[in-house]
């Protein structure tokens, strides 16, 4: 293609994708989307409820509109079907949770990543000596809310995913290694009545873990097990899952993890890792890559990696009938057999 015919539009919405992403996550901030559920509004009774100044209101809302986030006929707007179904606060199908995380987070980390990239140091909390990333977060109680909401947004099409694609009805127990809320172990209870589950993680996780699986449904057949995975045995189950847990650690505490996994896990037991695995060509799941970068800008030494890395590292670990296959978007799990 000669100079004359070729446009600078892609490079320029790329490097200006910072607009509408901030558009997005100032949005779900405001509660736009929840405001509109079931109830379209005009222009001045949205701006009211939502508190815009009038000089920013019509082009906040246009925008929305014209990134096909929110709908508008005769004056008056409404939810997109797609917003309308992930980004209303009162419907279980939210993940605004993640996105909340990320405006209130990873929005400003994100300005640091040049700098990221020469010193190959995190640059969230622990930039300038302060708390790592998970202490930062299971420290205080409001932003532990948020993270755990944000986790189950992100697991909870894969948790879908997994509860079709896995054959559930060959065992009876499971557990959620890094639970958080218990997005994923609750969709995976109920989609099997017959499954007992235990929701793994450290205990200022308890009391929101029991109080989510309850109001889930489910609190008569999965239990919350307090631990830490670096200094505690794994729970003893036939499945273990560990969904965007890998992702977050250095190669030695990756495989540290799944030696744990293999002895806790029966003779036949199943591990199941889920991350957004990046493509073996390392070419094509620009979100896998994208997400290892932000590994690097929230961990000391965590990074996202391929489903051919993981196969090698579990079979390093002596699990055998090891198979990838893909899940929900950029996602795919490694099921690995004891």
């Amino acid at each position: 293609m000669s100079d004359a015919k070729m446009s600078p539009e892609g490079i320029l919405q790329l490097g200006l994708g910072f607009w509408a992403s901030k558009t997005l996550l100032s949005a779900v901030e405001l509660g736009v989307f929840t405001a509109l559920a079931g109830a379209p509004q005009d222009l001045d009774s949205l701006r009211t409820q939502l508190g815009l100044h009038p000089r920013s209101a019509s082009d906040f809302l246009d925008a929305l509109v014209a990134l096909r986030l929110l709908e508008r006929e005769g004056g008056v707007y409404r939810n997109a079907p797609a917003a309308e179904l992930y980004l209303d606060r009162g419907r279980a199908s939210y993940i605004g949770g993640l996105l909340e995380m990320a405006n209130r987070r990873l929005y400003p980390f994100w300005g640091r990543l040049t700098e990221a990239l020469q010193t190959g140091q995190p640059q969230n909390e622990a930039c300038a000596g302060g708390q790592d990333l998970f202490d930062a977060i299971y420290r205080d109680p409001d932003t532990l809310k948020v993270f755990l909401a944000a986790m189950t947004g992100v697991s909870r099409p894969n948790a879908q995913a997994l509860a079709a694609a896995f054959p559930w009805s060959d065992v009876t127990s499971f557990a959620d290694i890094g639970c958080a809320q218990g997005g994923c172990t609750a969709v995976i209870a109920r989609a099997h009545p017959h499954l007992q589950g235990i929701g793994f993680d450290l205990p200022s996780v308890g009391p929101i873990f029991e109080a989510f699986v309850r109001a889930e449904g489910v609190g008569d057949r999965v239990t919350f097990r307090a631990g830490s995975f670096f200094t505690d045995e794994l729970p003893e189950a036939e499945v273990l899952i560990m969904g965007h847990i890998l992702h977050d650690w250095d190669l030695l505490t990756k495989q540290m993890l799944l030696a744990k996994a293999y002895r806790a896990l029966p003779s036949g037991g199943a591990l199941i890792v889920y991350d957004a695995m990046i493509d073996d060509d390392r070419r094509e799941n620009a979100f896998g890559l994208l997400m290892s970068l932000n590994m690097l800008i929230e961990t000391a030494g965590g990074f996202d990696y391929t489903g051919a890395q993981c196969t090698g590292w579990m079979q390093d670990a002596g699990f055998r009938e090891v198979r990838i296959q893909p899940l929900a978007g950029p996602h795919s799990m490694v099921v690995a057999r004891k």
